[in-house]
C-alpha cells in the first residue's frame, strides 16, 4: 500500500495542540497579605469552585501540622495563613514561575531544573496544590517530595478532574485516583489516601458557572466589547450566586466519580 492511498486524518477543526495560549483566564491569586486582600480571597474561594473546595480540605489539616514545612510549586502562597505557627514554612516553585504562571514573589525559593534547594530528609510535610498536572514527568516531582521527607513524614497534594485547559500549553495531565495511587506507590509513598472533591452537582454548577463568569470577566482586547460583555452579564449574575450556593453545599457531601479533583494524602514510611 502506498502512501497515496492512505486516508487524509486531517479533520476541520482546530489543532489544539498549536494552542499556545489561553482565550479567558481566571485572574491570578493575590498574596494574601492584608485585610481586604483577606476578604477578596474568601469571596474568590465561594465563586473559585476549585480552590474553595481545596481550602475546605487544606483547613482541615494544615493547622494540625508541626516542624518544617515545603510548599512545592506555591504561587502567591494562598494556604500558608492555615498553617500553625509551630510551623517553619519555606515556599519554592520553578524559575519559569513568572514566564508561564505569572507569579514572582521575593520569600520564594525558585530553581532551575528537576532538583529542589532542600535538603534530604529535612521536611516533616510537603504541600503540593494543583501543580503536578504542570510538570511534564510527576514521577520525578513524587521522587524529589519523598527525598525531602523526613521518616514519617506527610504529603499532600491536589489535582484538578472536572477543569478546563490552563495555563496553556503548561497543563499536561488530568490524574484518576488509581492513576494518583500508582504514581505514589512508585515513589516509595504509604498510607495512601485519595478524596474527591465534589461530586456531579458540583461539576455541573461548575460549568454552568464557567460561561457566566466569561461574560462578567471578559478578557476581549477591545473595551467595547467587554462593556457589552459585561451588560449582557447581568441578567445572570443572580443565577451566578445560585449555581455556587448550591456547589457550595454539594461540597459538604460525599465526593462522587464526576468531581472537581482530588485531594491526596500519603506518607514516607517511618523507621
Amino acid at each position: 500500500m502506498t502512501d497515496a492511498s492512505q486516508p487524509d486524518l486531517i479533520l476541520k477543526r482546530r489543532n489544539m495542540a498549536l494552542r499556545a495560549a489561553e482565550l479567558w483566564r481566571p485572574p491570578l491569586f493575590a498574596k494574601p497579605d492584608s485585610v481586604a486582600r483577606r476578604l477578596s480571597a474568601a469571596f474568590r474561594r465561594f465563586l473559585d469552585l476549585q480552590a474553595g473546595s481545596i481550602w475546605r480540605d487544606l483547613s482541615k489539616v494544615l493547622p494540625q501540622v508541626r516542624g518544617n514545612v515545603l510548599d512545592v510549586g506555591c504561587g502567591a502562597q494562598p494556604y500558608r495563613a492555615l498553617f500553625s505557627r509551630d510551623t517553619t514554612y519555606i515556599g519554592i516553585d520553578t524559575i519559569d514561575a513568572m514566564a508561564h504562571f505569572g507569579y514572582e514573589f521575593p520569600d520564594t525559593r525558585y530553581f532551575k531544573g528537576d532538583d529542589w534547594p532542600v535538603e534530604d530528609a529535612s521536611v516533616d510535610f510537603v504541600l503540593c496544590t494543583e501543580t503536578l498536572e504542570h510538570v511534564a514527568e510527576p514521577a520525578i516531582l513524587l521522587r524529589e517530595a519523598f527525598r525531602c521527607l523526613v521518616a514519617g513524614g506527610t504529603l499532600l497534594l491536589t489535582v484538578p478532574f472536572a477543569a478546563r485547559w490552563h495555563f496553556i500549553p503548561y497543563d499536561y495531565w488530568r490524574f484518576t485516583p488509581s492513576g494518583l495511587d500508582r504514581l505514589l506507590a512508585l515513589a516509595g509513598f504509604v498510607d495512601r489516601c485519595v478524596y474527591a472533591r465534589g461530586n456531579a452537582v458540583t461539576v455541573a454548577c461548575y460549568k454552568g458557572m464557567a460561561l457566566i463568569l466569561r461574560l462578567a470577566l471578559p478578557q476581549n482586547p477591545s473595551w467595547p466589547a467587554r462593556a457589552v460583555l459585561r451588560v449582557l452579564s447581568l441578567p445572570f449574575l443572580p443565577v451566578l450566586l445560585a449555581l455556587a450556593a448550591v456547589a457550595n453545599i454539594s461540597l459538604m457531601g460525599e465526593g462522587g466519580d464526576d468531581c472537581l479533583g482530588y485531594t491526596a494524602l500519603a506518607k514516607r514510611r517511618s523507621v
